[in-house]
């Protein structure tokens, strides 16, 4: 029989996972099923550009996958049975239930309300793509000289401001932040991207709580009201919720405890990726949520449930941080440079030169997702009989 291996999540990680799996193993012996909400690949890292008016290049699933052996199926995930090893779907054909023997959980994360008042009803998120879409034809309508407000002030918020800035120049885009801009950059970065939020016209409030949103203000903790025609929320973000549903071992965040291999530490047939995972990094520290920590530990996965399956050696790629990439509008960039352990460093690229490096990373994220081995041709190989397969896999080194 062949091995079946699920895949939740077509995000980033479960679609690059899905990819490396299937040019890893043998398709006479795996089955191979990858379960997504949205028929579509979606961009997360650009929905700031989709929420301010720019088309971006649809990437079906269906074609993405074409002929590599993997079942993409338009299915919302509804429920996970780990000890039954079984994971409920509702799809175009009803509601179903798949058996598996690996499990790959990348169901990402969404946005997080943090609780306040008015949030949820007023407030526009911009952490999927339904939710950009909404924001995006609430902005259109504006009219000019109306304010936006982004509360936020870390890397999602910062490319939401300058991009609606950039985009909209008629509207007063203001950004509430709880710190100070930029306060985690290194000097070089946080003197570049001030030029930059003063060149736009953006409107920053430094050391600011919103604590609560109305459908045309907020207020903040020491009562300022701030106007808002719009209000675009990124204060973080929150893991799916089904996982903290099962009995799966899961952190205080929701998210799936995993060891090195991104195994779940309670049960060895569940994989957690992404957004999902409580994964260490370098210095012993908790990764963080972004595509930048999903697609290794993506690849970290199906390297290692490949190698359990083939009888074959464990990776043993580290997790770290190289830069932080953001984007600042179409024509500005900030490349930050940091430490394995994701602290700023001295060294920052700024300019144009920084935008066209965004741009050539978020190309890539989505080439990578399509071609999950990097172009290397690879040998797909036949996975061991069971007892072979359960054997511990000796750890190579990186």
């Amino acid at each position: 029989m062949q091995h079946r291996i699920v895949v939740l999540g077509a995000g980033y990680t479960g679609a690059s996972a899905a990819g490396r799996l299937a040019r890893r193993l043998r398709r006479e012996d795996v089955a191979i099923t990858l379960v997504n909400a949205e028929p579509d690949f979606v961009e997360r890292v650009r929905m700031h550009q989709l929420a301010a008016g720019q088309d971006l290049t649809p990437r079906p699933l269906g074609e993405m996958f074409a002929g590599t052996g993997v079942e993409v199926k338009a299915a919302k995930v509804t429920g996970v049975d780990a000890d039954r090893r079984t994971v409920a779907v509702h799809g175009a054909d009803g509601t179903e239930e798949l058996a598996y023997d690996t499990l790959v959980y990348a169901l990402g994360s969404g946005w997080k309300d943090q609780g306040v008042p008015g949030a949820a009803e007023h407030a526009h998120e911009i952490a999927g793509r339904a939710g950009a879409l909404r924001a995006r034809e609430r902005l259109a309508g504006l009219e000019a000289g109306r304010p936006v407000l982004v509360v936020g002030g870390g890397l999602t918020g910062l490319e939401a401001a300058t991009e609606l800035a950039e985009a909209r120049p008629d509207l007063d885009v203001a950004l509430a932040a709880h710190g100070g801009l930029g306060d985690w950059l290194s000097p070089k970065g946080a003197r570049h991207l001030r030029k930059v939020v003063d060149r736009l016209g953006i409107t920053v409030h430094e050391h600011t709580t919103v604590t609560a949103v109305e459908a045309d203000r907020v207020t903040t903790a020491d009562g300022t009201s701030l106007p808002a025609a719009v209000t675009v929320w990124t204060t973080g973000f929150a893991v799916h919720p089904i996982a903290g549903a099962t009995t799966l071992e899961t952190s205080e965040t929701g998210q799936i405890v995993v060891d090195g291999t991104m195994r779940s530490v309670s049960h060895p047939d569940v994989y957690a990726i992404g957004d999902a995972a409580l994964a260490m990094g370098a210095g012993g520290k908790p990764l963080r949520m972004s595509c930048a920590s999903g697609i290794p530990t993506a690849w970290q996965a199906a390297d290692a449930i490949a190698a359990r399956l083939t009888g074959g050696k464990l990776p043993d790629m580290p997790l770290r941080y190289f830069n932080q990439c953001i984007s600042l509008g179409r024509k500005e960039g900030l490349i930050q440079f940091v430490t394995a352990d994701d602290r700023a460093v001295g060294a920052a690229m700024t300019g144009r030169f920084a935008a066209v490096y965004k741009e050539l990373v978020c190309k890539g994220a989505a080439w990578g997702v399509a071609n999950p081995t990097m172009g290397i041709p690879t040998r797909r190989r036949r996975v061991a009989p069971r007892s072979a397969a359960a054997a511990p896999a000796v750890r190579t080194p990186a």
